[in-house]
């Protein structure tokens, strides 16, 4: 071995203590970036060989009524390969000691044999038998709330008619992996679940022998997917055809689409924070660490060692300390990540496995980062040192100048000890190196506010969608647009307090070459139950005669703003296509949504008092007999409970964003501590002559370490308010990159957000502080007084 390896371990062996505090400040950003990567590499080739496997359809089309010849003609149009047809139905569900609203959705299936698309992954059980007028195939999501399994009974409001269906199977659709309720924004296990029955048995009951309601297609080779969209309308537009539609659009693969564009962003933005402030502070340590072995460098030159030799050689150095610190990261970002892909299973996606995959370009990506930041920050304090002659840098470096400091200046000095002065002359002279430690001690506060902010985010969405913008408690959907004579009808019921009805109209909106598939929610202007809020969370009425946008829509998707025309082209009845004024911008942090008062939409639409649906206040403790009275209605195709929508909010969307909240903020506080010790051991090492020689001339331990550890508590505390705003601009550039069409993360950072910022740099100054003490308690006064590093 040679000289210069048995040095390295050596200095490996004697730096221990930072070797480990510097591998955990890379080991928490190679963690972040591991998990959130494979996670997401792991969820997208999951979703790609499960539509693969069970023949996800391309195109999806919805209509009245057509009879089954229609699907003739639509299977001999240019660019169709395969096309299915069935029977699509909303259904009303009961389970016993269950009380809340159920609603669900029927799909026929073949009566003999497999679907030809949108195939089924059974989990448990078996296919519905030929022919069977009772038996269906379950969801696996609602069978497993409900703890159901094949051979038990559910009660089912089928057209209005109650009846007792035998569950045959469970199991997991491509079509519904991401599985929302109509009206719903987010999945409810326990509230909304699809069933799959009989084709002959499910026409029966809703009218529908021989003839369909909804089609799926796949695409030939060449195909282009607009014109066969466009072919199928032509064809179906008699039919009450409301617009065919590809993949991209259909309801779960969009959502689904949404949320790994949303965990590739989070895959890409944390990371990048975790690993450019590891980066920084990477930098700064290994700069200053190095710098301590200036006469080193020195005695390696006056003994021969060629320049790229000495450079090498600590480059080595840190290359050992950043795969200790990778190689932890790997592991631990990989446990986590399987974390993480589990909760995702577990309350969103419904695959039916998952492909947990780790590429190796994750590795080398982390692996190349932390070598970049590490070695950059080597070779310029080593050249910085080689360039000095070596028996210049053989000598100590030359003292400090004294000069009166500022507080000498003003005449404060009296006020302060002789401690106390030494403490401000040494950060005063020193400028950079005490800049260069605030900062780096700041990066560590504003990444604890980055780890710990989406909790405060979340339940500000929360209070502001489901508390103060919708403020029913239960909501209501109709099988079909309804006389507005319903509402008197809603509002006779007892125990409803208040009724509000709402029409929505699907359409397609769109300005310039800019599109977008959504809905346009006819509501009251000044409504008391569902209302729009400005930027400033203050409630707007909607004017007369146009459309109202929420801020997501109108400039980041469509690029619209008030004043300009906004083209509709809607999607039932006759399909009007419709010009209609911009007449302002809403806040809205969940979904997006286009907003005209009630009147005016049914105006547009040449209609009367026409509604589509109810939002309900219920008196306190009649809920349970509101639902009842409800359940027997036939037109009322769904309900969705507020609270219901709240808690299933946090079980789905929130539980991810806190278990990622959660690891966040654990990575940052090992981040934190990792600078603060790095930065009081370094420290220590500076100045382990001055303050040996302060003992000898006769200073007590305490006096010393009041000196050292006085200096870290000032450049701690001048640290926190600057990573306030390190942490508030992370947020900033968090929230700009999270924007998408499931949800935004509005600006706001609660005192919680700040304490924690803060206290974890005041607990990791306090521990590096402790073991400081411990260390200058062993200070060995004769050595230290002998040598000259």
């Amino acid at each position: 071995m040679r000289a210069l390896d048995r040095k390295l371990f050596r200095d490996l062996w004697h730096l221990r203590g930072q070797v480990l505090a510097i591998a955990v400040v890379i080991m928490g950003g190679v963690a972040t970036l591991v998990m959130s990567l494979s996670t997401y590499d792991s969820l997208v080739v999951t979703r790609d060989r499960f539509y693969g496997e069970y023949r996800f359809a391309e195109v999806f089309a919805s209509l009245k009524r057509a009879p089954e010849p229609v699907a003739d003609r639509l299977r001999a149009l240019p660019g169709v390969e395969l096309l299915e047809t069935r029977v699509r139905a909303g259904v009303k569900l009961e389970l016993e000691g269950f009380n809340d609203p159920i609603t669900g959705l029927l799909l026929s299936l073949p009566d003999n044999g497999a679907p030809l698309l949108n195939a089924l992954h059974l989990k448990r059980g078996g296919m519905p038998q030929a022919w069977s007028a009772d038996e269906v195939v379950l969801s696996d999501s609602f069978a497993d709330a409900h703890g159901l399994q094949p051979g038990d009974k559910i009660a089912a409001i089928i057209n209005g008619k109650r009846q007792q269906l035998t569950i045959a199977g469970v199991a997991v659709s491509p079509e519904y992996i991401y599985q929302i309720a109509p009206g719903s924004m987010f999945p409810d296990f326990k509230r909304y679940g699809v069933l799959w029955m009989g084709r002959s048995a499910l026409g029966a009951a809703y009218g529908m022998e021989g003839a369909f309601n909804q089609l799926s297609l796949t695409l030939a080779r060449d195909a282009r997917e607009q014109d066969v969209i466009d072919r199928v309308d032509a064809i179906l537009a008699p039919y009450g055809g409301t617009g065919a539609y590809g993949r991209k659009d259909q309801f779960s693969n969009r959502f689904l689409s949404e949320e790994l564009s949303q965990l590739q962003t989070m895959a890409t933005i944390f990371p990048a924070i975790f690993l450019g402030v590891a980066a920084f502070l990477l930098n700064v340590v290994v700069s200053r660490l190095i710098a301590l072995q200036r006469e080193q460098i020195a005695i390696l030159k006056a003994f021969g060692y060629r320049y790229p030799a000495i450079g090498w050689h600590y480059v080595k150095l840190v290359l050992g300390m950043v795969l200790l610190g990778v190689a932890g990261g790997v592991a631990l970002g990989a446990w986590f990540g399987q974390g993480l892909a589990d909760v995702y299973m577990e309350t969103t996606f419904r695959f039916p496995y998952l492909d947990y995959l780790l590429y190796p370009g994750v590795v080398l990506v982390a692996l190349g980062v932390s070598v970049v930041a590490a070695v950059s920050g080597t070779l310029y304090s080593v050249a910085r040192a080689v360039r000095l002659p070596a028996a210049e840098g053989m000598r100590a470096e030359m003292p400090e100048a004294y000069r009166a400091t500022l507080v000498e200046r003003i005449g404060l000095q009296r006020w302060f000890g002789a401690p106390t002065r030494m403490i401000l002359r040494h950060i005063e002279r020193r400028p950079l190196k005490s800049m260069l430690t605030v900062l780096g001690i700041s990066c560590a506060c504003g990444l604890m506010m980055v780890g710990n902010y989406q909790k405060g985010a979340i339940d500000f969405m929360v209070d502001l969608q489901f508390r103060q913008a919708a403020r029913e408690d239960l909501t209501l959907t109709f099988i079909e647009p309804t006389s507005g004579r319903a509402l008197h009808e809603l509002a006779a019921v007892p125990g409803v307090g208040y009724v509000e009805g709402y029409r929505d109209v699907p359409a397609i909106l769109r300005f310039g070459h800019y599109r977008y598939r959504s809905a346009i929610f006819g509501i009251e202007p000044e409504g008391q139950l569902h209302r729009s809020f400005d930027h400033d969370y203050q409630p707007v009425a909607v004017p007369p005669g146009g459309v109202v946008l929420t801020d997501h829509l109108a400039r980041n998707i469509l690029h619209v703003k008030p004043g300009d025309m906004l083209t509709v082209e809607v999607l039932e009845g006759s399909r009007p296509v419709l010009q209609v004024p911009v007449l302002g911008i809403t806040q809205q942090f969940l979904g997006l949504s286009a907003y005209m008062q009630k009147d005016s939409l049914n105006a547009l639409m040449r209609e009367g008092h026409v509604v589509t649906g109810a939002y309900l206040a219920i008196e306190p403790g009649a809920e349970e007999a509101v639902y009842a009275s409800l359940n027997e209605r036939p037109r009322v195709l769904g309900m969705v409970a507020n609270l219901s929508a709240i808690q299933s909010f946090y079980e789905t969307i929130g539980e991810f964003i806190l278990f990622y909240n959660l690891v966040a903020t654990l990575l940052a506080g090992s981040i934190g501590f990792g600078v603060v010790y790095n930065s009081a051991r370094i420290a220590l090492s500076e100045r382990g002559r001055e303050l040996a020689s302060l003992r000898v001339l006769g200073f007590t331990q305490g006096e010393i370490a009041y000196i050292l550890l006085g200096e870290l508590a000032l450049l701690t505390l001048a640290a926190i308010p600057v990573g306030f705003l390190v942490g508030t601009g992370l947020v900033g550039i968090l929230v700009l990159a999270f924007e998408s069409d499931l949800y935004r993360l509005p600006l706001i950072l609660t005192p919680g957000n700040y304490a924690m910022g803060a206290s974890v740099v005041i607990v990791s100054a306090v521990l590096s502080g402790l073991l400081m003490w411990l260390r200058l308690g062993r200070l060995d006064l004769v050595a230290v007084l002998k040598t000259r590093e």
